[in-house]
């Protein structure tokens, strides 16, 4: 499980280090972010796993969403991984902006050519943590999930299908109900074939709709300006109304002026650091 340091960089008093490891699940070179607070320099901390959006890296968190000075004072680490696999050579992978390369969807695919590589649901919810945990002063019975759009669609499954392994999860504008819009009906189609049962394992509604493990607090941010809301590509409500049915405590707030952009991100991050927080320092 060896990872190769690319770069590190002092912020909010602890460190921002980008790291390259070679994945078995996906069959490639992945680099992800780690951001150690200065409470990791002598103790075990909490992790929190953040995921990205479409067309995204592993730099537009790092980069844009100024986690790292709330994450410094909660003591938490935070893990940016990349969002697909990369440079696998399979045709058509860098065709589209929705779709194989920056486009992973966290699915485990079923269909050639994409099964070999693209299993980004095990990558995150198995071998990623596993590869953290050997490698930096983790505590592994506290992590939680977050992400923004595509990345909120991956936190809110990777949680509600593994009940109890995920403290909170909190999402930006996630895609609530893929198996109902285009983006996810493009991606389940082509990563899980044509039988649309096979797609409700990733959709967050759907599974919100089966949960029965222990309480889970949710946090979804969404801006009231956001083109793809209008689009109908995100679907919230779909998701609402279901957790309001089986009382899965969620926390809605649909933010004034704000559109889908890392600048809303930026806006509200701090109040989701706490969040995960509250529950990982508990």
């Amino acid at each position: 499980m060896a990872v190769n340091q690319l770069n590190a960089n002092r912020c909010a008093g602890g460190i921002q280090k980008v790291f390259e490891h070679d994945s078995t699940k996906l069959r490639c070179k992945m680099k992800f972010g780690v951001f150690l607070p200065p409470k990791a320099e002598t103790e075990k901390c909490p992790v929190l796993y953040w995921l990205s959006g479409l067309t995204c890296t592993e730099q537009n968190f790092i980069t844009k969403a100024g986690a790292q000075l709330a994450a410094a004072e909660h003591g938490l680490i935070v893990v940016a991984p990349d969002t697909s696999p990369r440079g696998c050579n399979i045709e058509g992978e860098d065709t589209s902006w929705d779709f194989g390369s920056g486009a992973g969807f966290y699915v485990d695919a079923t269909q050639d050519p994409w099964k070999t590589n693209y299993n980004m649901y095990s990558y995150i919810t198995e071998e990623l943590p596993s590869l953290i945990n050997a490698n930096f002063p983790t505590d592994p019975d506290r992590m939680s999930i977050s992400g923004h759009s595509m990345g909120g669609h991956g936190a809110l499954i990777c949680a509600l299908k593994n009940p109890g392994k995920y403290k909170a999860v909190s999402a930006f504008a996630p895609i609530c109900n893929p198996i109902q819009c285009p983006w996810g009906q493009k991606a389940f189609s082509g990563y899980l074939g044509s039988d649309r049962s096979t797609w409700e394992a990733y959709d967050a509604t759907v599974l919100a709709a089966s949960y029965s493990g222990p309480q889970l607090d949710i946090l979804i941010d969404q801006g009231r300006d956001d083109q793809f809301l209008s689009a109908g590509q995100l679907l919230p409500d779909n998701l609402i109304a279901i957790c309001t049915k089986k009382k899965i405590p969620v926390v809605f707030r649909l933010q004034p002026g704000y559109d889908h952009s890392y600048f809303f991100i930026y806006s509200f991050m701090s109040d989701h650091i706490k969040h995960h927080a509250k529950h990982l320092n508990a």
